[in-house]
């Protein structure tokens, strides 16, 4: 006996060495953890339990039976996070780069079923070559096993995926259909072709930091939401995103606790400049409402006249979508409207009330637009806010403008309370605009053009420009103090946390891809 408990202990030692001491070292050098330190940092202490450690491939040709590593270069399995149950995959670069191959992606799948059936996030540390080459179709076979469980999964348990080295060809498809995709700066990228097949189909020289680096996707695709200096900024930015989630999608998040107080905020009274064409960070606003210090930013350098992330309002997790008017104004364009459509999809997936914060002059108008779909792209927002069913709560701070009034989650659309603060102005469009086209024949014959189209201004503004016209009709449930606003907030999220809505029965939906 033991000698067969010897036999286990030396199998299992040479598992956690993955593919030797020599590129352990070499992944040390690169400045990147291997894939066993990556979720000793991400689970709590001596929670993680393996799952497949004396796995190994089945593959003959090209002398790969003389090169067997146990785990075959992933390490699955399951622990805690602040107590809380997830399953995690690690994949370790030092086995064949990371390749995947035919056992490798069985390991990830066994463990992202047991996922769905005990109802746990899936945490997926991305770092690998892509597909196993010496096994040819059975690696692409593995690939797509994955995916049609990403699809399964979507919507039931929250799915993160951090690229931490190299993710290209099939490999991206998997952390793209996931909730949240974060990438490490300078040691990490994504690409479907990588830098030589670029050149070599469209003569472009590029590098792959540049073609598909945690930059590049953070600020130009919008692929990655967050990115980190490092792994161990990135494990933490991992652990700090769960903590606003729910187990799965009949789970609600957990409160952290809190007592109320005085919850009246005077600093949100300054905030929105007199002059309604002076921008001002809607940050600003987000932060005077929720709990200090807790919102989380997603898709920070993306599309950023929309801000979108996690914040707590009472201890209670919420969504916050807000427009940002010092970038571009606050307009909507196709990239925004991406942007807020999908954070909105995942919050009503995983029952997170959101805010919506309003600050709109509109569409952004321009051929460039137009010709990308703005149609589309501004409707999946329309969609999403639409077909939420969590509790939604709009504040409009100052414009509300045309079409974008409807889509900001206005009480048309199904929002369950609508604030205004008091300078608030809902209409079809600005009262210089909405004169010229009204009053467009008395300005042209009066004898001073310039001072009649003031006049009208001024006469359109006090009668349109305000938030009172939409109280009027009940589009607007209350017009608040700014100072108020978090206490408002805080009551109205009490009232709705038992909120019943169902949506008509169907298949699903066709939302505007």
């Amino acid at each position: 006996m033991k000698d067969k408990v010897q036999i286990l202990k030396d199998k299992l030692k040479e598992s956690r060495l993955g593919g030797g001491q020599e590129r352990i070292d070499k992944q040390h050098a690169k400045g990147k953890l291997t894939a066993r330190e990556r979720i000793h940092f991400l689970l709590d202490e001596g929670s993680f339990e393996e799952v497949g450690a004396l796995v190994t491939h089945r593959t003959k040709d090209f002398g790969m039976d003389k090169h067997i590593f146990y785990g075959d270069g992933v390490v699955t399995g399951y622990g805690t996070i602040e107590g809380r149950q997830v399953c995690v995959f690690a994949q370790d670069f030092t086995v064949f780069g990371g390749a995947l191959s035919e056992t490798h992606a069985e390991k990830i799948c066994k463990i992202m079923d047991m996922a769905m059936k005990i109802g746990v996030p899936v945490i997926g540390l991305n770092d690998s070559g892509g597909a196993r080459i010496q096994e040819g179709v059975r690696s692409l076979g593995g690939y797509a096993d994955i995916f049609h469980r990403n699809v399964m999964a979507s919507g039931v348990v929250p799915q993160i995926s951090a690229i931490m080295g190299p993710c290209a060809g099939g490999a991206v498809y998997s952390p793209a259909m996931t909730d949240f995709t974060l990438m490490v700066e300078n040691s990490s990228y994504m690409f479907v072709t990588g830098p030589n097949v670029v050149k070599t189909v469209t003569n472009e020289e590029v590098t792959s930091e540049e073609l598909g680096g945690a930059s590049t996707h953070a600020t130009k695709s919008g692929v990655t939401h967050v990115t980190a200096a490092n792994d161990i900024a990135c494990i933490a930015q991992i652990k700090q995103m769960i903590s606003y989630m729910p187990q799965n999608c009949e789970d609600i998040p957990t409160d952290v606790f809190y007592e109320i107080g005085e919850e009246t905020r005077e600093k949100l009274n300054g905030i929105v400049p007199e002059n309604a064409s002076q921008p001002y960070d809607m940050r600003d606003v987000v932060n005077g409402i929720i709990d200090s210090d807790t919102f989380f930013e997603i898709h920070k350098d993306y599309a950023d006249n929309i801000v979108v992330g996690f914040a707590r309002l009472a201890g209670k997790s919420i969504g916050i979508v807000a427009n940002q008017p010092m970038s571009l104004a606050g307009v909507l364009d196709v990239d925004s409207s991406k942007k807020a459509a999908r954070f909105t999809r995942f919050c009503d997936c995983f029952n997170i009330p959101l805010l919506v914060l309003v600050d709109v002059p509109g569409f952004l108008p321009g051929t460039d637009q137009e010709w990308n779909g703005i149609i589309t792209n501004g409707a999946k927002l329309l969609y999403a806010l639409s077909e939420a069913t969590v509790p939604k709560v709009t504040v409009i701070t100052r414009k509300a403008y045309g079409g974008a009034y409807d889509v900001m989650n206005s009480k048309h659309i199904g929002a369950d309370f609508n604030y205004a603060w008091p300078g608030a102005e809902i209409a079809v469009m600005g009262a210089k605009g909405a004169s010229e086209i009204i009053f467009r024949k008395e300005i042209s014959t009066s004898d001073d053009p310039v001072a009649k189209l003031a006049e009208k201004e001024a006469e359109y503004a006090e009668k349109f420009a305000n938030p009172y016209s939409a109280a009027e009709r009940g589009f607007i449930d209350e017009v608040i103090l700014p100072k108020n606003t978090r206490r408002k907030l805080i009551k109205a999220y009490a009232l709705l946390q038992n909120k019943v809505a169902t949506l008509p029965k169907k298949k699903h939906g066709n939302i505007p891809l």
